[in-house]
């Protein structure tokens, strides 16, 4: 659809398309979704809102009746509606869509189950064990169901434990890349790993999700930029592995979605960080000591700068792109 609206609006760019002609060829182009198309789109959010909201159900009912429900009941029902869309999901596979939604909600009783489990025993455990074996029970379903959304929330319970397990222990092993900010090093690994995986099973197997392998490089991009504004900020010594590996990045982000798979989404979040850094490099190594009035107006100034020059890159790009 992206694609199509894109080379309509080129030709009606280059005049090629009349303008008495445009509401024509925005029809022929299937641009404006027929009546079946939004049909569709609405009893599959109501499947998926259906299916998200008996697995809350279930949560909130027992929560809300704790007290007077025994042991056993409350175990039966989240057993039952965990059986139940297992059963969904193995016998009325059909629909792929029905498929999908059963094992999702499957997933999220997993983690009720476990959570339950942890209330009622008063096992002690720490938090990021719940999660950490929520995402291991739940690993085979999720690749059985070979669904992007799934495999995001799986992705994201990792990055959860990994969190909470570093927070609770203070690093891993005693690494010098995990003594300090250990959970963003966490997050930078898990998240640019399970992007570059993505990559290449978009390249090789035709693994769909684009919009998967954006939110994985926000997560991966994001504390990787927050690691170099805490060096700037903390006068990091020159043995910050931080030093190394932002450059690097920067760096394989340019080369891969500049010259081998063009992303201008990836691009422009490079450009965001790279701007974000350079801003902070500029308070902390011209400006802190010599801090006056017209310092404001000077940075402001670097920051638009920077920001037109990076719009005006993209946008050169794109045009590429659309020619």
């Amino acid at each position: 659809m992206a694609t199509k609206r894109r080379k309509l609006m080129s030709l009606i760019e280059q005049g090629v398309i009349p303008p008495e002609h445009v509401s024509l060829a925005v029809k022929a182009a299937g641009l404006h979704p027929p009546p079946r198309a939004w049909a569709l789109l609405i009893d599959r959010l109501l499947l998926w809102l259906g299916g998200l909201a008996l697995a809350c159900a279930v949560l909130f009912f027992v929560a809300f009746n704790w007290s007077d429900m025994g042991r056993l009941p409350r175990f039966a029902l989240v057993q039952a509606a965990l059986v139940l869309a297992a059963g969904i999901a193995v016998w009325g596979n059909t629909s792929v869509l029905l498929f999908r939604v059963a094992l999702t909600v499957a997933f999220l009783l997993v983690g009720v189950l476990l959570g339950l489990v942890g209330q009622v025993y008063q096992t002690g455990a720490d938090p990021w064990q719940l999660f950490f074996i929520w995402a291991l029970l739940a690993l085979p379903w999720v690749w059985v169901a070979r669904f992007d959304a799934l495999w995001v929330l799986w992705v994201g319970l990792l990055n959860l434990a990994v969190w909470l397990y570093i927070s609770t222990w203070g690093g891993v092993l005693g690494s010098v890349f995990f003594d300090d900010n250990a959970g963003l090093w966490g997050l930078v690994l898990i998240n640019l790993t399970a992007q570059a995986v993505w990559e290449w099973g978009a390249h090789r197997r035709g693994w769909p999700g684009r919009w998967a392998i954006c939110l994985l490089a926000l997560g991966g991009g994001v504390p990787m930029t927050l690691l170099m504004m805490g060096w700037i900020a903390g006068e990091g010594q020159g043995g910050e592995p931080i030093m190394v590996m932002y450059p690097l990045w920067l760096a394989a982000l340019y080369g891969v979605y500049r010259h081998w798979r063009l992303d201008l989404f990836m691009l422009a979040g490079g450009c965001v960080s790279a701007i974000t850094v350079t801003t902070l490099l500029l308070v902390r190594y011209v400006f802190w000591e010599t801090w006056h009035a017209e310092s404001l107006l000077v940075l402001a100034g670097a920051v638009f700068a920077m920001g037109a020059l990076s719009v005006a890159w993209l946008k050169r790009l794109n045009a590429k792109v659309a020619s």
